[in-house]
């Protein structure tokens, strides 16, 4: 209940209970105004570093050109010569009846066919690629390249080994089946090094 103080009409009510602060507002404003006000981090832009690794020395690169590129032209070159040699002579030798005889390796049989056509299959594969056309990765060139190769090789032998009974006895071996027998061992060496290119 209030209570009237004071001294005649000019006396104003006052009212009961606890003092009440009459500057709340202006404190508070105050008190807002001067706080302290946090200061924000820098912002780092960039990438973040990564971290360095200095290059070996030591480390070998194998340059697309240069020793590594070799199987590719040899590949080609033994696959010409060998193709040819099917049209030397495998077999030579004096002959009573007439001059020295001569027999080609296309003349000695089925083997001596097999032989050119192996080269000449080796050098549609060479131009293939050259032409931009690619076996299958399942089938790598150089494992063909080496398979080519090998059958040559056992078909030479063959033939530098059994001499057909066509050829009469005084012939001995030509130097055309040697040059035959060292085109298909450059092939199988030619297959090696782009397999070593595939690696």
């Amino acid at each position: 209940m209030n209570a009237l103080h004071g001294r005649g009409r000019h006396a104003v009510p006052r009212q009961s209970g606890p003092a009440r602060d009459p500057l709340p507002l202006f404190r508070f404003v105050e008190n807002a105004h001067t706080a302290p006000v946090q200061t924000p981090e820098p912002f780092i832009t960039g990438e973040p570093d990564e971290p360095y690794y200095e290059p070996d020395d030591e480390a070998f690169v194998r340059p697309a050109t240069g020793f590594w590129a070799l199987g590719g032209r040899l590949a080609w070159v033994a696959a010409l010569v060998l193709a040819l040699s099917a049209f030397t002579d495998w077999y030579a030798g004096p002959n009573t009846a007439g001059p020295t005889l001569a027999v080609i390796g296309w003349h000695t049989g089925v083997l001596g066919k097999l032989v050119f056509f192996i080269g000449l299959a080796l050098l549609a594969l060479a131009a293939l690629r050259e032409f931009g056309f690619e076996l299958p990765p399942s089938v790598p060139e150089s494992l063909v390249v080496i398979a080519f190769g090998s059958l040559a090789m056992i078909f030479v032998l063959i033939r530098l080994i059994s001499i057909p009974d066509s050829i009469p006895p005084p012939a001995g071996r030509g130097i055309g089946i040697w040059i035959s027998l060292l085109a298909a061992l450059a092939v199988i060496v030619a297959g090696l090094l782009r397999a070593s290119e595939e690696l």
